[in-house]
């Protein structure tokens, strides 16, 4: 009998201190993020005023003046890593619900693609590093969809939409703190052909 508890000792000590360790995430989890509701103004998450300021540039076409892809040159990146002239949308600490505060920025991606019905748009899901791998995935998929359902909901044939989640694997602010996170939790919308 004493055998038989050697071996089931070690076992449940490891289930335990898996346990914990996932809990202990998730704990310091809740005691970080900003809370149910609470919002982050928009100056701060960009870290200036509210606008489509084109930043960075990525390869494979260029946005051209009526803001539809052309093909060669780079494409313009409005903000975060999302396609001009879409823009990005921001989350709440562990919510995928639209915030009112980007309503208008749904309603500006959802004219983007009723007025260019050529476009079509990826949107990637993003999360802060708070939390499992498995729940951001899960938690980045929800807001890709909400943003998905949102796009639909306007008029915007869902063929043309594809959906992605990157969880924490890609932040754009590798900080450490609310306003890193903030910058994290995230929808970008990035064209495609």
């Amino acid at each position: 009998m004493k055998a038989k508890n050697f071996f089931y000792l070690p076992m449940i000590t490891i289930s335990i201190v898996m346990l914990l360790s996932a809990c202990a995430k998730k704990a310091t989890t809740t005691a970080e993020g900003t809370g149910a509701g609470t919002s982050i103004p928009m100056e701060q998450v960009e870290g200036k005023k509210t606008g489509g300021e084109a930043g960075s540039t990525i390869q494979e076409g260029v946005i051209g003046s009526e803001g539809i892809r052309e093909p060669g040159n780079q494409a313009a990146i409005s903000e975060a890593r999302t396609s001009a002239p879409f823009l990005p949308i921001y989350f709440d600490f562990d919510r995928y619900t639209i915030r009112p505060d980007m309503t208008s920025r749904m309603e500006h991606n959802a004219k983007v693609m009723l007025d260019h019905p050529d476009i079509k748009v990826e949107i990637q899901g993003n999360c802060d590093e708070r939390g499992t791998n498995e729940y951001n995935l899960a938690l980045g998929e929800k807001r890709a969809k909400a943003a998905r359902d949102y796009l639909v909901n306007m008029g915007v044939d869902p063929g043309r939409i594809t959906i992605v989640s990157l969880g924490e694997e890609k932040p754009l602010d590798p900080g450490h703190n609310e306003a890193a996170w903030a910058k994290n939790r995230r929808d970008d919308f990035i064209i495609f052909k």
